[in-house]
């Protein structure tokens, strides 16, 4: 039996498992509440109580998920409509959410934004109470994010990924792991955990030593002669204080410390990264009715990588790097008023900094700017008997400051744009079990420095041995809108069902498009206007309390019109599949066993939207299972041991760039809790 086949048996007796289940007459325990929601509101609303679609993965569901490469976006992938292709341990995720590049599905830690391809390598899952995915637009309430670097700034037009830490215990806890696995991959992580009064702390780290595999294809470009090593430490707290115990007010301190040093594959492509995530926040009630906040974050990230002089030898020809400094903040007051309605105003602000260097032999700065947004909103969430209305507006301004692109000074040294957006959205409850929802908004992205100047110079195009980005200072911002409407149903108790259609149009779109495959070169260009639209198909069950079933299919379609580039026009946006479904089971098995078995299939992808030379990859499967059994339970202390089983049927599927998934990984471990 082949690996395809393999999968269809693993579905088939899933599905048949689900029904048997469901029709059995098994008896039902008592229903949990209804979860709690803040990042389609600010404020912390259940989801009835928002137009807006929100699927919540808590800490629960996160430690059973199986991640091949250490990457948040991993534990996304089994939510309709994410599609998530990181593309080694060491590199940064290619995905797409809502048919449309990942950059228009922002990050956010605790409501203030992250940058969508760094942060996801380098925060710890550890100390996460939950992840919210909104899907569907999110540009009134929260701003682009300046990231500058890779795929450029970033829009919440599909939606945003909100990432929520631990912030109240109940109790002072200890949890250590140490876990072994493929490829000599050795990993430790502590984390501490203490309510002193009304003050809650967590602190820990984490490491995590790999000699890795090859992850190019046969004779890539990235021509490895020796194991990929790596180093990952991580050094995290965060502090609460409740003051005088109110939920409402309160003031917090995170702080988040990543280093990652390796190399890929030979003796002179090392490369040393380092990263800072901090966040702080103070909310306060001004009466019964308002509630402020503000908040204020601090991300650092400083990369550097070699480049030798292979083939003709191993020696050292140059240092490349990059340093990126964001500031975001965040003031705004909610209007708690006639029964339940939410009026929402603020504004935010962010500045960026943003410089790369090369150093052969004397560093020279080849881009250097600065970039500052600021933004003002309003929202108004109207509670009417079973009707949910919503309305907001955004005005959004973005500057750059360039004192120098691709190594020159440029002629417009000092781009501006601005933007009035505009959010809406309706919920109503048809019967208690069955709502509808529609929400349509607009978005708004200037192109980034990292975009405009590139890592390469013009006169490098084709050169061999010039890696990186050809430069592109014609670039136009983008301007989109997005829209969705669904249902969520919940027929009898724990079985559940959802469907949501998404249609979202892009003008001016900047994709990265592939210019050649040796040397590795890339460049960012406007594709004229991209449209995607498609529909997610979603089912729960949970039949008995130890058995949780899921299953959810994505149909994406996907057109980029562009009648200056034949070549372009009528072609699909990259790394965005046609198809995607998921299909899992949790387990709580007796003699204490916890066990989880999640299947992903996704389609083809494009890797550019050039017709004639673009590449094609085939779809593929993943299919993922994690077991852990209790050895002991004594008073507060636990003692457990687990296995993570990535890629059971050892796929070894291309990706883009000449990459591809090493196929089956695993790792055991030991875990103490006390």
């Amino acid at each position: 039996m082949d690996r395809r086949g393999f999968c269809r048996v693993v579905l088939g007796a899933l599905t048949i498992a689900a029904w048997i289940w469901a029709f059995s007459g098994a008896p039902y325990a008592a229903e949990n509440l209804e979860p709690v929601v803040v990042t389609a509101s600010k404020l912390p609303r259940t989801p009835g109580n928002v137009t807006q679609k929100v699927d919540t993965v808590d800490n629960a569901r996160l430690s059973v998920i199986v991640s091949g490469h250490g990457n948040v976006a991993d534990w996304l992938i089994y939510q309709p409509g994410v599609f998530a292709s990181p593309l080694s341990r060491n590199d940064a995720n290619w995905g797409s959410v809502g048919g449309l590049s990942q950059k228009y599905n922002t990050y956010m830690l605790e409501g203030l934004p992250i940058d969508v391809f760094v942060e996801p390598q380098s925060l710890e899952v550890l100390t996460f109470d939950r992840i919210e995915v909104q899907r569907g637009p999110a540009a009134v309430l929260y701003p682009n994010y300046l990231g500058m670097d890779f795929a450029g700034n970033q829009s919440p037009l599909t939606g945003t990924t909100n990432i929520l830490l631990k912030e109240r215990f109940d109790t002072m806890q200890t949890l250590i792991d140490a876990s072994y696995g493929s490829y000599n991959t050795f990993g430790a992580r502590f984390l501490h955990q203490q309510p002193v009064g009304n003050v809650h702390f967590f602190l820990g780290g984490s490491l995590e030593d790999s000699d890795y595999t090859n992850y190019g294809t046969k004779n890539s470009w990235l021509n490895m002669i020796d194991d990929p090593e790596y180093q990952k430490t991580k050094f995290y707290g965060k502090t609460t204080w409740f003051i005088d115990g109110d939920e409402r007010h309160k003031v917090s301190f995170f702080a988040h410390r990543t280093d990652h040093h390796g190399d890929a594959g030979r003796p002179k492509r090392g490369f040393n990264h380092a990263y800072w995530t901090m966040n702080s926040a103070y909310q306060v009630p001004l009466n019964e009715a308002l509630t402020a906040s503000v908040k204020l974050g601090y991300r650092n990230y400083d990369r550097s990588w070699q480049e030798d002089n292979y083939p003709t030898g191993l020696t050292l020809r140059e240092e490349n790097g990059v340093r990126q400094e964001i500031i975001p903040g965040d003031v705004s007051v909610a209007f708690d008023h006639w029964g339940g309605s939410l009026l929402t105003v603020g504004g935010d602000f962010q500045t960026a900094s943003y410089k790369t260097y090369t150093n052969p032999g004397a560093r020279s700065v080849t881009n250097d700017a600065v970039a500052v947004q600021y933004g003002l909103y309003a929202q108004e969430e109207f509670v009417w008997e079973k009707t949910v209305f919503r309305l907001g507006g955004r005005y959004a301004y973005t500057k750059h400051d360039v004192d120098r692109l691709s190594g020159t000074t440029p002629e417009d040294d000092s781009p501006s744009w601005d933007k009035w957006l505009w959010s809406a959205g309706v919920r109503h409850h048809l019967l208690d079990n069955l709502a509808i929802y529609t929400n349509v908004g607009t978005s708004f992205v200037a192109p980034s420095i990292h975009s405009v100047g590139g890592t390469l110079k013009v006169s490098d195009r084709g050169v061999p041995g010039k890696d990186g980005r050809l430069p592109n200072p014609d670039l136009e911002p983008e301007s989109g809108i997005g829209a969705d409407l669904g249902f969520d149903w919940n027929p009898v108790r724990r079985l559940s069902f959802g469907a949501r259609g998404f249609y979202n149009k892009v003008k001016d779109n900047i994709v990265q498009v592939v210019v050649s495959q040796n040397p590795s070169q890339s460049q960012d260009i406007n594709a004229g206007d991209t449209t995607s639209y498609g529909l997610e198909l979603e089912a729960q069950l949970r039949p008995v309390d130890w058995l949780r079933l899921f299953a959810n299919y994505t149909f994406t379609d996907t057109t980029i019109d562009n009648d200056k580039d034949p070549d372009m026009d009528g072609a699909e946006v990259p790394f965005v599949p046609k198809h995607m479904g998921n299909i899992g089971a949790d387990l709580e098995l007796p003699y204490d066993v916890k066990a989880a078995v999640y299947l992903h299939v996704a389609g083809r992808i494009y890797d550019s939207t050039s017709k004639q030379g673009r590449n094609r990859f085939s779809g593929y499967e993943v299919l993922n299972a994690y077991v852990e059994k209790l050895l002991l339970k004594k008073d507060t202390t636990t003692l457990s041991v687990y296995g993570r089983f990535y890629n059971l049927t050892d796929n070894d599927f291309e990706m883009p760039w000449q990459f591809q998934d090493p196929g089956f990984a695993f790792t055991g471990g030991v875990k103490l809790v006390f």
